[in-house]
């Protein structure tokens, strides 16, 4: 056959497929079958072909009127009957859509949907055709042209789709969830949990949705909730089809049996009335799909893949003469539907070919369609070709319309002068990002214009912008034109560059100057890390959470006070809050709050930041005070909540942040309700005045914290709804004054926006006057202007635009339960004294200490840093310095910033979103100092997790009270990981390779062998770290972690979880031991730990020539030891001990580090050995290492 002109596609199916059609045609084959396919010249003719006779088509039962190739020898995947117009649509498994028009399935339009995968289900809309492949959703026109096209999750398995209604649609599959998807934006809108994965087929009533899986079940869910409200198991194998109509829901499918899945002939029929099974139906065929077909009756259509089709009442019995036969093409039927005037019924066969059946002779597939819109054939006037070879060829025959005008052709040359378009500038980001080699440079493509297409600027003035939108989720330019902006470069979002060697050769030193540490940005749900940074520094919080331990497996409290403990060990290193998150990701309530972001939402941005963060604020402090407010502290933990700020009701976050609030409610009938309740943080509310009137900070503060609103509320007295007057009345003020900001539309950026330049024109006027744009001012005049009589410390007039926001407020609480609220300013000291002599008459002074904004930039989808003032203690205790100093912490960039840029808010790409306000003089309230609360306890003997672990398991001897290490103490350590999600990475165009996102890794198995004494090389700690979350890959090979080692209900191995291993290696930080292993600088950082460099010995770097490779632990021991380790598996005791063993091998060959220069030789022929043997340990044993020494004595057998 002639395949020249059809789907590339077909190159994949083997041409056995194809021998129905070749050059011996089937005797059934309908020549129209072939019409659009051309056979080969030497094939038979179309002449030759034999035509079935034709059909006569009896009134009320069903014939075959037409058959067609949709495209030949490619299975057809769906059939589909259009809803709105007399189409028939056909989906192919190469992923091509074709369809019919009318009865006689004239071809209408053809075109591919999908190069790879099959189209699985299609959907009929007003303006178009939805077409559902394995991980992609496409709205096409009925013409070919794609309206939209949206991408899923690569991990996605889809299988079906349902029409809701109009703009709604739920699409499911292999996976265990359903996805709720607006049409009209084209997002997801919804992500409904399925608690049996695989939904395959998809059906909605006026009562249910129907939900079909491929386990046999079939569960009926809520219209409104998506709940489960019934379920039924139809059968034990798997579920071949189902329909529902009116009471009645009728399934097929298969059972199991001793040779695996058998076709079931009885059709299970449930009652929807009475919610149970009714009398099964027995049919003659073997059932692979079925339909309602309501006509007169409910009939039943059940059809087989062999052809076979039968009809039957579901409460009666099947009759074989009611049996007719599709003939196929291929040996099977692969789809099946029902038009929705169930005039025809639709076939799609294994071969291509697409049969109809109808019950008249002129069927219409709707009972109302619109009319159908061709394209127009193509009108071109025929011309004389032209010989353009011929010179005498009169020009005159080439038609040009007559004019009497002059032509642009005798345009005079000495008026025309060549200008060149001038190139557009390279974009910043490329400039920044390049690598050169040699004269090429490579950079990533920072995704800011289509591809190949660069927009030229018309006006010299669009120069000073950059070149990109405003960001969706902004609460600017919604209603207007999006404003162009630029974003400082301090504030973009960062990202680290790894390369081959991970994070090693990456400069965190260009990002970070000072000796504070930053927080890594790749870790899931890392948006956080601002609001990490902000409670770090206030130091009651930093110390007090540090003093917290207890014994919850997954309490934040814990974890922060681990983070917090790391942050201050760092000399400005980043850390990484890995643990802290992960035990943020086990609490239900953040996950009910929506504050646990997938990880392709968090990469784009699609989640709103600013009202993510501030709904994570209020959660962090509501969790940190249910967690301190535990008052049972194991024995385990002796000493962890001794702190002497904790009372029964209250905790140091309650006395911290908590402010008594008395709510009042009253009734228009004179009644009146108080109550009193505490809150952690306050919300801004903002007036509704239209007018454009100027407010200070302090008044809308107070508004928002003496709150008065009218609302229906129940009372008492009246015994029915009513509605009241509440309003809300403050007791006593925190020490720490939260406050989210809420601005979250235009609205409240415009109010932002206003009043900032209120306070600018007041700012100005007091100076002495109205002010210009353009007017300068000399330096003596600013000076004046920074004068205490001007209370304007300012050294530019930029200094004060965009500012609203006081660094100091004072509330007074008033004798009738009122508050007073004011700005305050340092020259306010002078007129009503100093700050503590206010206290003493309930008056007190609120400094800014931290504002977090929500940065929005187009090109990476906004992010969130955070200004925070660090005060004279940190900077004493870090820098050996005494001052304050306002910082901008950007996840691992920090940078000292101008006091004045912290409230500075230019609302196009610079938004607030939470403030922290500090009581003047508040850590004299409190006692600073730290205790560490971990004791040795934690290193004595402790049960496992695991069921079946026993003591004839137990690969470690639990250190005695006698062998409580001391400091200097050495301790070999080896960790083992699993994966918990794969590298993402990619190909760059000279083909190197570009790690976007490392692998997340978790700590799996973490061995400490005694480093000395009458026991060393003898395990002490060997624990295998119990996870709830998935592995993707256990990494056997180089872990020796199997499946169900790390599962309590399978595992034999001594099963703990996480923080208490991490308590242990604590211990042994804090007490000064020195650990020894190989690599090390890997295994604490997925431990989370943060040790001090001189408590480090790691072989890597011992036995290593600079600018020089990294030599494996192996070939170490081959070479000095005479073992050979790592053979299948590695073993985390046997790495430890051979770490050890290598580490007394350089103190005997560096004589104790005296003599670096013999040292320097060993190292030599050790690189010279390597490179001969490709740094691989030889295979035969009779070769044996050139280094043969015992190092220390054996070690007994466990």
């Amino acid at each position: 056959m002639n395949f020249e002109g059809l789907d590339p596609g077909l190159a994949e199916y083997a041409p056995a497929i194809h021998s129905a059609l070749d050059p011996v045609l089937d005797a059934h084959l309908n020549p129209s079958l072939l019409q659009n396919v051309e056979l080969d010249p030497e094939g038979v003719a179309l002449e030759a072909l034999p035509v079935q006779e034709s059909v006569h088509i009896m009134e009320g039962v069903y014939s075959e009127l037409h058959s067609v190739v949709a495209e030949v020898g490619v299975p057809v995947s769906v059939s589909h009957f259009d809803l709105h117009e007399e189409i028939l649509w056909v989906g192919s498994h190469g992923g091509h859509a074709t369809s019919f028009f009318g009865p006689t399935l004239e071809r209408y339009s053809s075109f591919q949907v999908n190069g790879s995968d099959d189209i699985r289900q299609i959907q009929s809309l007003e303006n178009g055709v939805l077409f559902l492949t394995k991980n992609n959703l496409k709205y096409m026109a009925r013409g070919g042209l794609i309206i939209f096209d949206y991408l899923l999750d690569e991990s996605e398995d889809m299988h079906s789709l349902l029409l809701t209604d109009s703009s709604t649609l739920l699409v499911g599959g292999l996976q265990n969830h359903i996805l709720e998807i607006d049409l009209n934006t084209v997002q997801e809108t919804q992500k409904y949990a399925v608690e049996t994965p695989g939904v395959t087929i998809m059906r909605q009533t006026n009562r249910f949705f129907f939900c079909g899986h491929t386990s046999g079940k079939i569960s009926l869910r809520d219209l409104r909730t998506f709940k489960v409200e019934h379920e039924f198991d139809a059968f034990s194998g798997s579920l071949s089809d189902f329909d529902v109509h009116g009471n009645l829901l009728a399934t097929c499918g298969f059972s199991s049996r001793l040779t695996g899945l058998a076709c079931d002939r009885f059709l299970k029929v449930y009652d929807l009335r009475m919610m149970r099974a009714i009398t099964p139906l027995q049919v003659h065929v073997d059932p692979a799909f079925l339909r309602f077909i309501p006509t007169y009756t409910s009939r039943l259509a059940i059809i087989s893949q062999s052809g076979q089709c039968q009809f039957c009442e579901p409460t009666g019995l099947a009759n074989p003469a009611d049996i007719f036969h599709v003939n196929p093409v291929g040996p099977l039927l692969m789809t099946f539907d029902v038009s929705a005037s169930k005039q025809a019924l639709a076939f799609g066969d294994s071969e291509g070919c697409v049969h109809l059946w109808t019950d008249s002779p002129e069927p219409s597939f709707n009972p109302y369609s619109r009319e159908t819109e061709f394209a127009l054939p193509c009108l071109v006037d025929s011309l004389p070709p032209l010989d353009w070879s011929q010179d005498l060829l009169p020009l005159s025959l080439i038609p040009v319309p007559l004019t009497t005008d002059t032509l642009l052709s005798d345009w005079p040359a000495a008026n025309s002068a060549p200008a060149p378009r001038r190139a557009p500038p390279v974009d910043a980001e490329i400039l920044r990002t390049m690598k050169k080699v040699g004269f090429i440079g490579y950079a990533p493509n920072p995704r800011t214009r289509l591809r190949n297409q660069i927009p030229y600027r018309l006006k010299e003035s669009d120069s000073e912008f950059d070149s990109f939108s405003q960001v969706t989720e902004s609460p600017v330019g919604r209603e207007e034109e999006p404003h162009r902006h630029m974003v400082s470069k301090k504030y973009r979002k960062v990202t680290i560059k790894y390369s081959k060697l991970g994070l090693e050769d990456f400069d965190f030193k260009h990002y970070n100057k000072t000796l504070f540490a930053g927080l890594e940005p790749h870790i899931p749900n890392a948006y956080c890390n601002c609001m990490i940074q902000v409670l770090y520094f206030l130091e009651p919080v930093r110390c007090l959470i540090q003093n917290h331990l207890c014994q919850k497996e997954f309490c934040l409290a814990c974890e922060l006070g681990f983070l917090f403990h790391m942050l201050d060990l760092s000399r400005g290193d980043p850390c990484q809050g890995s643990n802290f998150l992960r035990a943020f990701r086990t609490i239900p309530e953040a996950s009910a709050l929506g504050l646990i972001l997938a990880d392709s939402d968090e990469a784009s941005g699609k989640g709103n930041l600013a009202r993510l963060i501030q709904r994570w604020n209020r959660f962090i402090l509501t969790q940190l005070h249910q967690d301190m407010q535990e008052l049972e502290v194991p024995q385990a933990y002796r000493g962890a909540g001794g702190s002497s700020f904790c009372s029964s009701g209250d905790s140091v976050i309650g006395q911290l942040f908590s402010c008594e609030m008395e709510n009042c409610s009253l009734c228009r009938c004179g009644s009146e309700t108080v109550r009193a309740s505490s809150t952690l943080l306050f919300t801004l509310s903002y007036p509704e005045d239209k007018t454009g009137k100027n407010y200070d900070f302090a008044q809308v503060l107070k508004r928002s914290i003496c709150l008065e609103q009218n609302t229906q509320a129940w009372c008492d007295n009246c015994e029915k709804y009513q509605p009241t007057i509440q309003t809300r009345n403050i007791r006593h003020l925190p020490d720490i004054l939260v406050i989210n900001c809420e601005v979250n539309s235009s609205k409240e950026a415009d109010f932002w926006r206003m009043q900032a330049e209120f306070a600018f024109k007041m700012a100005i006027k007091k100076y002495g006057g109205e002010i210009s744009k353009n007017k300068e001012f000399a330096l003596a005049d600013w000076k004046e202007l920074g004068s205490p009589e001007g209370m304007l410390m300012c050294s530019s007039i930029e200094e004060l635009k965009n500012v609203w926001l006081p660094f100091s407020i004072r509330m007074k609480m008033t004798k009738n339960k009122g508050l007073d609220v004011c700005n305050w300013t340092d020259g306010d000291d002078m007129q009503w004294g100093p700050a503590r002599a206010e206290e003493e008459r309930g008056v007190y002074v609120y400094d800014l200490m931290a504002t977090v904004v929500h940065i929005l930039d187009s090109r990476t989808g906004g992010s969130l840093v955070a200004h925070i003032r660090v005060g004279e203690t940190y900077h004493q205790r870090k820098e050996g310095v005494t001052h304050q100093q306002w910082y901008l912490f950007n996840d691992f960039l920090i940078e000292p910033i101008d006091k004045h840029e912290a409230v500075q808010f230019d609302m196009n790409w610079k938004v607030p979103a939470i403030l922290y306000y500090i009581k003047r003089n508040l850590n004299s309230k409190y006692n600073l100092n730290i205790k560490n609360p971990i004791e040795a306890s934690v290193l004595m003997a402790e049960a496992s997790l695991a069921r079946k672990q026993r003591k004839t398991h137990t690969t470690f001897i639990p250190l005695m009270l006698n062998e409580m290490p001391q400091v200097g103490d050495l301790v070999g350590l080896d960790a083992e990981f699993v994966t918990l999600n794969e590298e993402e990475a990619e190909l760059r165009s000279d083909g190197t390779k570009s790690t976007i996102k490392p692998s997340q890794m978790s700590v799996a198995r973490i061995t400490c062998v005694r480093g000395q004494g009458p026991n060393e090389g003898i395990p002490f700690i060997d624990d295998y770290i119990s996870t709830q979350e998935q592995v993707v890959d256990y990494l056997t090979q180089y872990s020796g972690i199997k499946p169900g080692d790390l599962d309590a209900k399978i595992s034999s191995k001594h099963l703990t979880t996480l923080k208490s291993t991490y308590l242990k290696l604590r211990f042994l930080i804090d007490i000064g031991v020195k650990f020894v292993g190989h690599g090390l600088q890997k295994d604490f950082r997925v431990i989370n730990l943060m040790v001090p460099k001189d408590q480090v010995l790691d072989t890597v770097y011992l036995f290593h020539m600079p600018r020089k490779r990294m030599i494996s632990l192996r070939f170490l021991a081959w070479y000095f030891l005479d073992l050979k380790i790592q053979g299948e598996t590695h073993d985390s005791i046997e790495d430890a001990r051979t770490a050890l063993q290598l580490y007394r091998k350089y103190l005997e060959l560096s004589k104790n580090g005296t003599e670096p220069e013999s040292f320097h030789k060993v190292l030599k022929g050790l690189y010279e050995k390597g490179r001969k043997l490709d740094w691989k340990v030889p295979e035969p044993e009779g070769q044996t290492s050139p280094k043969n020494a015992a190092v220390f004595p054996s070690v007994l057998a466990l």
